[in-house]
């Protein structure tokens, strides 16, 4: 006779609990033991509740290294979902056997949980009946999560075309997802109040767009909107906006940009010109050629304007990076002329609008929904589809996976979508989305996912004042050294990955379904070595969080204050100087209905909506052994140090940068 004391987790998520019969199987290394019903007298499996029962079998079962949790109808109760949490097993001898399962179980099934230890399927010791288990776990996984081909040329999707069809172990809590829709009702209401919702009039004064102000205020939207028109903020923006992603170094003047050194000079001094600073590396440009040609949309029966500029920057000896000549399409000419500091003051505010409203559109279609979702999104299929519940990396990863289908799923349907708000409030129009993430698929490379090499590429890794950079490397290593430990503590050597096919299937599928077979792009199809493995793993969770945060979680503040970014321009760019005035620049602003719209847009993206897991916050213990638990501990330590030095750094700036405080980032792209 062995005796075995199981105890069952049901989770806190609203409805979690269940009303069926539930019943377990313990399968050892030494035999199978029989289905034995879990029931107490009164209710089992509430929420939060640990449930415990005593076991006993005819003999001892040796190692438990895999349950059978079997769900069936109770008396006359209707079927209910439950949401079991974790299983603990412990033998007389008082050995623990941990089963973390974190899952939904609908429906009349049986379930199977392999035990926590993380597995390899090429480990020689590995019992038979647990690679029958992950070639089962898989081959369900993969009926449930299919791909999907959404636009030619962007990344496979998940093969869902509404929330409602996907799976309850990848969508919102019903909390959060009652918390997203009431936010986005409250602030429509708000708006629908203030009687701007719908209103095609342009606005007549700078002034009434701070009015709408009076319900969705924060300090930086409140610093933006009183700094917006100074040369150093504009720059500023750059670097530590909602996007810093666009600026680079300028090495020589692009032939079809005829800034010459008269027209700077008033902005380097006479001590020197435009060659020695482009020699002194003090020159940076924003090229936004990609949107060249892209087809513009239609909205109230008008057509909307969008433009190709390029934007030359200078880093002053004070170290602020301030503009130095604009030129608003790709073709220089008469019609076409360089905007300059020196232009009267409204020519060089239109100018600098329409930069703003371009980088409205790389920042929404590439920088953050191609870069950060839809690269998260295929991530996290991949790792649906080929990784086992037993493999580390599965562990590793489902943390920074967390609600990322459903957020995709709906910025489909909701916001990039056929009659989505961009459709009905961008220049750029769902036509023009789906043409920019195509173009930028062509380019895209390994090394731009990477930030350290992306900031090398882009030659401003040196930049001071960059605190994207400087907050956005500490964390990268924090995940690194994170990473490398867990890493260290399954793969002994470069032969372990290179015959660890489930991992290799992984990284095969990423690069077929994600990045579509596109060589050129040098994302690797497989992983030969340890060290790829790690870069690897960190460019997969560092888009999965820090990254997402820095061109997510600044959007409210720094788009909110519509001419600072304007989502559309109602008027063609201007083809002389000196025709700008207060009147011409409010016309070709978006529309009071379009900012009210906008704005709502933007709260909505910018704020999580309830149930928060900041970076290094893992709720769900997948790891059950000691050495990748110390590693988390680490990584959550050095998180904390990190955020202690941008705390410190902040009350020094004038305004802060709080966008990659590993307390205000999220795990994953959940929003």
């Amino acid at each position: 006779m062995a005796e075995y004391t199981v105890q069952v987790v049901t989770g806190t998520a609203f409805e979690g609990n269940t009303m069926d019969s539930i019943s377990i199987t313990l399968v050892g290394s030494r035999g199978e033991g029989e289905k034995r019903r879990l029931d107490h007298f009164g209710c089992d499996f509430l929420p939060g509740a640990t449930d415990e029962y005593h076991i006993h079998e005819k003999h001892d079962l040796g190692d438990i290294i895999l349950i059978r949790l079997h769900k069936e109808p109770f008396s006359i109760f209707p079927e209910d979902s439950w949401f079991c949490e974790q299983v603990t097993v412990t033998s007389a001898t008082g050995k623990i056997y941990h089963f973390p399962c974190y899952r939904w179980i609908e429906g009349y099934i049986t379930v199977e949980v392999p035990e926590g230890t993380a597995t390899l399927a090429s480990a020689k010791t590995l019992n038979p009946l647990l690679l029958k288990q992950r070639e089962n776990e898989l081959k369900e996984r993969r009926e449930a999560y299919k791909w999907k081909v959404y636009h030619k040329g962007f990344p496979r999707c998940i093969d869902a075309d509404g929330v409602k069809e996907l799976d309850s172990n990848i969508k919102y809590s019903i909390s959060k997802f009652i918390t997203f829709l009431m936010n986005k009702e409250t602030s429509s209401l708000e708006i629908k109040l203030q009687g701007l919702s719908g209103c095609k009039e342009s606005w007549e004064s700078f002034e009434d767009i701070r009015r709408i102000f009076w319900t969705h205020k924060s300090a930086t939207a409140v610093y933006v909107c009183q700094h917006w028109k100074e040369d150093t903020f504009f720059g500023y923006q750059f670097l530590n906006g909602a996007d810093p992603m666009m600026i680079r170094r300028c090495d020589k003047i692009p032939d079809n940009f005829p800034v010459t050194d008269s027209m700077v000079a008033h902005i380097l001094g006479p001590k020197t010109n435009l060659t020695t600073e482009l020699q002194n590396g003090k020159i940076f440009i924003a090229d936004y050629k990609i949107l060249e040609g892209i087809p513009e949309n239609i909205l109230d029966g008008h057509k909307q304007y969008m433009a190709a500029p390029l934007c030359l920057f200078y880093l002053t000896p004070q170290d602020e990076m301030i503009p130095l000549a604009i030129q608003i399409n790709q073709t220089p000419g008469p019609e076409n002329p360089i905007f300059l500091p020196s232009d009267n003051e409204w020519d060089w505010l239109l100018a600098k609008i329409w930069v703003r409203s371009s980088n409205f559109a790389t920042h929404q279609s590439l920088s953050h929904f191609l870069r950060t979702h839809l690269f998260a999104e295929v991530f996290c299929i991949a790792t649906l589809r080929q990784l086992p519940m037993a493999h580390p990396l599965f562990k590793l990863l489902m943390p920074h996976h967390r609600y990322t289908l459903q957020i995709n799923v709906l910025a489909r349907e909701r916001l990039i979508g056929p009659g989505g708000s961009f459709d009905k409030n961008t220049a750029i129009g769902v036509a023009g989305i789906a043409e920019l993430i195509a173009r930028e698929m062509e380019y895209v490379n390994y090394s731009s996912m990477c930030i350290v090499d992306e900031l090398k590429s882009r030659g401003v890794e040196s930049l001071p004042n960059f605190y994207y950079k400087d907050d956005g490397l500490k964390i990268w290593s924090a995940i690194e050294s994170y990473v490398s430990g867990i890493v260290d503590c399954y793969y002994k050597s470069d032969e372990s990955i290179q015959t660890d096919q489930e991992l290799q299937a992984w990284v095969l599928e990423i690069f077929k379904e994600g990045f579509l077979e596109r060589k050129s792009s040098g994302v690797p199809s497989s992983l030969q070595t340890r060290d790829e493995l790690i870069k690897y793993l960190n460019i997969v969770i560092f888009i999965s969080s820090a990254q997402h945060a820095a061109v997510n979680s600044g959007q409210f503040d720094f788009l909110a204050w519509m001419p600072n970014s304007p989502c559309t321009m109602r008027q063609p760019p201007p083809k002389t100087k000196g025709t700008a005035t207060l009147e011409s620049v409010l016309k070709g602003l978006p529309s009071v209905g379009v900012t009210a719209t906008a704005m709502i847009t933007v709260k909505l993206l910018s704020d999580e909506p309830g149930g928060r897991r900041p970076l290094g916050a893992f709720l769900d213990e997948y790891f059950t052994e000691e050495e990748p638990r110390r590693c988390i501990k680490a990584f959550q330590e050095r998180l904390s140090q990190i955020s202690a030095e941008i705390e410190s750094r902040n009350k020094s700036l004038p305004l802060t940068y709080n966008y990659l405080n590993p307390k205000m980032v999220e795990n994953s792209v959940s929003i």
